[in-house]
């Protein structure tokens, strides 16, 4: 995946995300025992995560590791959250789960760990996926360790293709910057206004699909991967999905990653959850 896209529904989900962290990051951190060290799988620049760790430094020191793939994100990260109080920063320029690794290698003796997984990144991968990297998360952590899982939940389909492609064309200008960023990155030579923004819904997986149709036949280069791709008129790029939850299903997703769920926080402005897993 390319770094710097996004898909997200810009005017719900990540607003949801933040409205519950800032309402209930003091509660949150109740439900997780100290002391506590925490990760967070791509943390981009930190901004929505400094309310829970505001409210876990008013009780202890908190060790903050931050793992991105992206070095510009770790010092966008370092320089947002920087200013907080008995907090140390270490970031880590690591896949999520080898990042994990690192961190939890250097968990002292009685210290706990917690796994920040939010803004529903785990929306992006298929449910198979999902569950995998679950498992694989559970697999790094102790009894006792906890997982704050974001998931973005179902809405009415009208809502959600709205969200997924908005009257301004935020999201549509996020999508087609992904052909931006091949021709620059791997010289390729798309044309972007042969290409249109399409937002589809998948019922049987229950995913919101992106996609970028071609407005007609071409044929595209891309000189740095060794491809030459012929389009039809049609023809779409399948650029990703994001999957939907309810909140009902949490509890059993949880126990099958070898989790239990503690507790489930829902934005009821635009249907989102974050979901505290405790390991077993």
């Amino acid at each position: 995946m390319f770094e710097g896209i996004s898909v997200l529904p810009q005017y719900g989900l990540t607003r949801a995300d933040e409205r519950l962290l800032r309402r209930h990051a003091c509660e949150i951190v109740e439900q997780v025992p100290g002391p506590v060290a925490v990760a967070e799988l791509g943390s981009g620049s930190g901004k929505k995560t400094r309310w829970l760790l505001k409210a876990l430094c008013r009780r202890q020191h908190v060790s903050y590791f931050p793992i991105e793939i992206s070095a510009t994100a770790l010092a966008m990260c370092e320089r947002e959250l920087g200013d907080i109080d008995f907090m140390s920063i270490v970031g880590f320029e690591r896949e999520y789960l080898d990042g994990l690794v690192e961190v939890a290698a250097r968990r002292r003796e009685g210290q706990n760990l917690l796994v920040l997984f939010l803004g529903s990144t785990i929306g992006n991968f298929d449910r198979p996926a999902a569950a995998k990297f679950l498992r694989e998360v559970r697999h790094i952590l102790q009894p006792g360790d906890s997982l704050l899982l974001g998931t973005d939940l179902e809405k009415p389909m009208p809502h959600l293709l709205a969200a997924y492609d908005d009257p301004l064309g935020v999201t549509s200008a996020f999508n087609l910057n992904l052909l931006a960023r091949i021709n620059r990155e791997l010289d390729a030579d798309f044309v972007l206004e042969q290409f249109e923004h399409v937002a589809r819904f998948n019922p049987e997986a229950r995913s919101v699909e992106m996609h970028l149709r071609s407005r007609q036949a071409q044929n595209v280069t891309i000189p740095r991967a060794g491809l030459t791709v012929t389009f039809l008129a049609g023809e779409t790029i399948w650029t990703e999905s994001s999957h939907k939850y309810c909140p009902e299903e949490m509890s059993r997703i949880a126990r099958e990653a070898g989790f239990y769920c503690k507790a489930q926080w829902i934005d009821q402005e635009w249907p989102f959850a974050e979901n505290l897993f405790v390991a077993e």
